[in-house]
């Protein structure tokens, strides 16, 4: 079993191979924060944690560098400090200095400070339905691996349960599936899910055949839909609150 700290919205940090981790970093004040098309995501609690409390993160994993509730101001200026930060080719472009980015299925491997190597696989995840990328753009979630380690998964913001079987035919079971929820849903896509419900984030753990599951993405701003409760509920219902790390 990995340790996973979460730290509010899709925020979490994690030890693996000896190499520290931290997921989508977001640690602005709460308010309103504008997204183009004139839209506004309004951020209701602060992070349980400032940047200065962190300590030391060698990789940032970032599903994607588009919307504030991924990647605030703040997360921007730690990216700045961390040796490294994995995340989409498109959004690796826009990045600057240490931002590398993989397609989906495309891996990299980094240096353990004991001695061999952790994997790094991006994998495929969809911010919507079908087809919606050029409007919500592009994600990509990562599988974590290692001689002698648990595999883990962080989701990002993925709302295709077919990509989740896609990742499971390769990498599964799973030990630890970290996983984006809130059941975000989009008006500028026809109100569909642009993360996963709680039903589908207890059947992605299902899919993944996850001993150990860990939800983010699910408090913290007004726009998350479902929250703990419902969590609770669906985990529960799906004979699964046993597996469940929360903060």
């Amino acid at each position: 079993m990995v340790d996973v700290r979460v730290y509010g919205g899709p925020t979490a940090l994690f030890e693996f191979g000896g190499l520290r981790f931290l997921t989508d970093p977001t640690f602005d004040e709460p308010g309103d924060y504008p997204l183009p098309r004139g839209s506004v995501l309004t951020k209701t609690a602060p992070s349980a944690i400032t940047p200065a409390e962190l300590g030391p993160v060698d990789v940032v994993l970032l599903s994607h560098d588009q919307h504030p509730d991924n990647l605030d101001d703040s997360g921007r200026e730690l990216l700045s400090r961390v040796p490294l930060t994995l995340t989409t080719e498109s959004g690796a472009g826009r990045l600057a200095g240490n931002a590398r980015g993989l397609a989906p299925w495309a891996s990299t491997e980094l240096e353990r400070p004991g001695g061999g190597t952790v994997t790094v696989t991006a994998v495929p995840a969809l911010h919507g339905p079908e087809g919606s990328e050029p409007i919500v753009g592009e994600v990509v979630g990562f599988v974590l691996t290692g001689d002698g380690l648990p595999t883990v998964y962080v989701s990002g913001d993925n709302a295709s349960l077919d990509r989740v079987k896609q990742i499971a035919d390769r990498f599964g079971p799973i030990d630890t599936a970290i996983l984006f929820a809130g059941a975000v849903r989009g008006d500028f896509v026809g109100n569909a899910l642009l993360t996963l419900d709680s039903a589908q984030a207890a059947e992605a753990a299902v899919i993944l055949g996850a001993r150990h599951i860990v939800p983010v993405h699910y408090n913290s701003w007004a726009h998350f839909t479902e929250g703990r409760d419902r969590l609770e509920e669906a985990f529960s219902a799906a004979g699964l609150a046993g597996r469940v790390q929360w903060p």
